[in-house]
């Protein structure tokens, strides 16, 4: 009896690819070890923290570097090592690469950010937070099957609630923080709805067997399937701030610290889109028929709305560069839905997710870099209106250069020359997919979020209306514009380092 049980048991024992799992691991600990230090450090200096969690995510991303020699596969299934729940692809590689890397300069800014608070931003709980939802943010594009999924994408968000309403005596953050609460609660029920229907008509979890076998499902099923398929999607339109799912933006970019909306608005979005990738072009490429012209249709209301809602701001108006920024980003989520829905009328869908992944490199940096200087000009203009930007290049030019830059990028215009091809790569897919309307929606919101952007840029450079106020910089402030400005220019002026993906086969 017992050496008939050993070999089974045997087979349920997994090695563990430590070197595969070593970047989202690594952050987890750092995370942990940063809560601990929390208990024992004096007041005068848990500053420290800050450093600590900057270097973990630095060491983080270096982790990557070994892994670029070859796919890895870890936690498989017994006696099928093709079917694994965690993989390190290139896809997962250069997602990983967009989450630590807007995660650290993230960091970098709220060295800063908390240190201006003045104890209201309390740090140890601020840095756990922080680096526990990178580490899952960095663990979802590995996933490969759905539970860890859900659970990668749940590790991601529960922090982020917290960090969005964790400003002591708050009012604004504290309402922020439920909205944002109850929305993504509300698009986890979906997708675990959705999830659920798919396991009960396939009974597997394993994103390539779901494939396989939801082409399979007995007619009686049949609805049921199609029923999860469209509510996982909506559940991840929800975390991809898709309209009309879009609601809780701009207060929750206001509410919360402003490094917190620059970090919801690259690494939660990388978050929801990476999600949808899987889901669509690896769970249910059967069912491109339905998730292709629904995802069109998103891409084209969500750049509509977010763009109109952008143009609609005002100058003097509290806060109104942050709602730019805000409803800029919805926008920016359109333009990367497009290829996505583009895929579902390809013949090879994962190379065309390629276009994807392009912009979203391009956005992460640029967008980055223009939160990186609202939050310079917001320590001494707490309110952040647009006209608070007016005459910047008189008191700091480096940072209007830089932020006219960030502008033209994201508007797609020289010397932003990233954001055009990456704009042009865009609309191709949608043109090569024979969605000539989505292409020429796309067109009319590039035109509408010039205005816009431009408008802000030419602010930069206008005279000053009375004494023009002088930023500080400080070195942590300093080292993420320069970050951002340094990766944005030499993206301009060498594209191809990032276009490449556009045309390469990333699973």
């Amino acid at each position: 009896m017992s050496s008939l049980a050993q070999p089974a048991a045997a087979n349920l024992v997994q090695s563990v690819d430590w070197l595969a799992i070593a970047p989202p691991t690594l952050a987890a600990l750092v995370a942990l070890a940063v809560l601990v230090a929390d208990l024992f450090l004096a007041e005068r200096r848990k500053a420290l923290l800050g450093w600590v969690a900057v270097a973990g995510l630095a060491a983080s991303a270096l982790l990557l570097l070994p892994l670029l020699d070859g796919d890895r596969a870890t936690f498989c299934l017994a006696g099928d090592a093709d079917v694994c729940s965690y993989s390190a692809d290139r896809f997962t590689l250069v997602v990983q690469f967009l989450v630590l890397g807007g995660a650290l300069l993230t960091a970098l800014l709220s060295v800063t950010a908390l240190k201006d608070a003045d104890r209201r931003l309390p740090d140890g709980e601020y840095w756990f937070l922080l680096l526990s939802s990178a580490a899952g943010a960095a663990l979802l594009p590995a996933a490969r099957d759905l539970a860890t999924l859900i659970v990668a994408l749940e590790v991601a968000s529960l922090p982020a609630f917290a960090l969005v309403g964790i400003r002591h005596g708050d009012r604004k953050s504290s309402e922020a923080a439920l909205k944002f609460f109850l929305s993504s609660v509300t698009a986890t029920a979906v997708s675990l709805m959705g999830v659920s229907f798919v396991y009960a008509c396939t009974g597997t979890l394993y994103l390539a067997q779901v494939a396989d076998r939801i082409q399979h499902v007995d007619g009686q099923f049949h609805t049921l399937a199609q029923t999860g398929v469209v509510l996982t999607l909506v559940g991840f339109a929800f975390k991809t701030a898709a309209v009309p799912f879009h609601f809780w933006v701009p207060d929750t970019y206001v509410g919360a610290p402003l490094p917190i909306a620059a970090y919801l608005s690259v690494v939660g979005k990388a978050v929801g889109f990476t999600g949808l990738i899987l889901v669509t072009v690896v769970a249910f490429p059967s069912y491109a028929d339905v998730w292709g012209p629904a995802l069109a249709v998103l891409a084209a209301l969500t750049m509509t709305v977010g763009n109109v809602g952008a143009l609609r701001q005002r100058a003097t108006r509290a806060y109104s560069a942050v709602r730019l920024l805000a409803w800029s980003s919805v926008g920016q989520a359109g333009y990367l839905l497009v290829p996505i829905a583009a895929a579902g009328y390809s013949d090879d869908p994962r190379r065309t997710i390629g276009s994807t992944l392009a912009y979203a490199l391009m956005y992460a940096a640029v967008n980055l870099g223009a939160f990186a200087v609202a939050a310079l000009v917001g320590r001494t203009h707490s309110a952040n209106r647009l006209a608070d930007y007016r005459g910047l290049s008189a008191t700091n030019p480096l940072a209007a250069l830089l932020m006219a830059f960030f502008l033209l990028c994201l508007a797609g215009l020289p010397p932003g020359v990233i954001g055009l091809f990456a704009k042009v790569t865009v609309f191709s897919a949608a043109v090569d997919a024979g969605l000539g309307w989505l292409a020429v929606v796309m067109a009319v919101n590039v035109v509408i979020a010039l205005y816009y952007y431009l408008q802000w840029a030419a602010l930069l450079f206008r005279a000053p209306e009375g004494d023009p106020v002088r930023h500080r910089l400080p070195a942590p402030v300093t080292a993420a514009v320069t970050l951002t400005g340094a990766l944005g220019i030499a993206l301009s002026g060498a594209p191809q380092l990032v276009l490449r993906l556009a045309g390469t086969t990333l699973f």
